[in-house]
C-alpha cells in the first residue's frame, strides 16, 4: 500500500492540472473500457530515459502559445508524467465541467477524463485551460502520486498526431464547498475567472482525501468527493510531431 505523500504547504496558494476525482460511483456501461495507466516505480536514469523516449526529438523550432490548426478538444488523448512514473493514461473527453457526473463515470473506469465546453475547458495544445481529472486512490488510483509532482516537472499529453509538452509551473488547492474556488479552478486562465487566456496551459487534478481526512475534515459530496483536490497547473512548452507506430 502506498503512503500518501504529504501536501506541501504551498498547496494553500494555487494548484491545477485537472486531475480531480476520486469519488466512487457507477460504471457509465461503456462497452469498451479502456484499461488504466501504467504506473511504474521509476530510478531517476529511468524516469529520465522514458521522459527523453516521450518526447521524442527536439523540434526545430515551436510555438508554444499558437493554437493548433484544428480542435484537438474532442479527441482522447494520452498523458504521461514521467517524474511520478506515469505514461499511457488515457484522457476521454465529453462535454460538461470538471467532476460532474459524466466526468465521475469516465473516471471510475481508471482513465481521466477532460471536460470541454462553456462550463469545460480547451483541447490539448489550445490556448486556455486544458482540464484533466482522475481519480488519486479508487480505480487504480492513476494519479496517486500526483502531489510529488515539482514545478518544472514535464507532463506531455499526445493528442492528435502531436505530442504536447507542458512545464508545471504552480500548484494549487480547489475547494468543492467553494463556487470561486471552483471557478478559479475551472477558469480559462487558471486562478483568474475572467481573465483572457493568451497561453496554452493545463490543468490537472485529483482529490485530497488523505490529507483532509488527515485534518479532520470528513465532508463528503453526493457523488463521495471530499472537499479539496490537488491541481498541478502547467504551461505548454513545446509540441512535436508524436512518434510512429511504424
Amino acid at each position: 500500500m502506498l503512503t500518501p505523500r504529504p501536501v506541501p504547504a504551498a498547496l494553500a496558494g494555487t494548484l491545477i492540472v485537472a486531475l480531480v476525482g476520486c469519488a466512487t460511483g457507477a460504471d457509465d456501461g461503456a462497452a469498451d473500457k479502456p484499461a488504466a495507466a501504467t504506473v511504474a516505480a521509476l530510478s531517476p536514469d529511468t524516469a529520465s530515459a522514458a521522459s527523453a523516449t516521450i518526447a521524442g526529438p527536439v523540434p526545430s523550432s515551436s510555438n508554444a502559445e499558437a493554437a493548433p490548426e484544428s480542435s484537438t478538444r474532442k479527441q482522447t488523448a494520452s498523458l504521461a508524467i514521467p517524474s511520478i512514473g506515469l505514461v499511457n493514461l488515457r484522457v476521454v473527453p465529453y462535454e460538461g465541467t470538471t467532476d460532474d457526473w459524466a466526468g465521475t463515470r469516465i473516471q471510475d473506469r481508471g482513465v481521466a477524463a477532460s471536460p470541454y465546453g462553456d462550463e469545460g475547458g480547451v483541447g490539448p495544445g489550445e490556448v486556455g485551460n486544458y482540464l484533466v481529472t482522475a481519480h488519486r486512490l479508487s480505480a487504480g488510483g492513476p494519479l496517486r502520486e500526483l502531489p510529488s509532482v515539482d514545478e518544472g516537472d514535464s507532463v506531455f499529453v499526445t493528442a492528435g498526431g502531436k505530442v504536447y509538452e507542458y512545464k508545471i509551473t504552480d500548484t494549487r488547492m480547489t475547494s468543492f464547498r467553494s463556487e470561486r474556488s471552483l471557478a478559479e479552478q475551472r477558469a480559462a486562465v487558471p486562478g483568474s475567472p475572467g481573465k483572457q487566456p493568451t497561453k496554452a496551459m493545463i490543468t490537472v487534478s485529483t482529490c485530497a482525501t488523505p490529507e483532509d481526512d488527515a485534518a479532520g475534515n470528513f465532508w463528503r459530496d453526493e457523488k463521495g468527493n471530499p472537499e479539496h483536490r490537488i491541481d498541478k497547473i502547467g504551461v505548454l512548452a513545446s509540441s512535436r510531431a508524436a512518434p510512429s507506430d511504424k
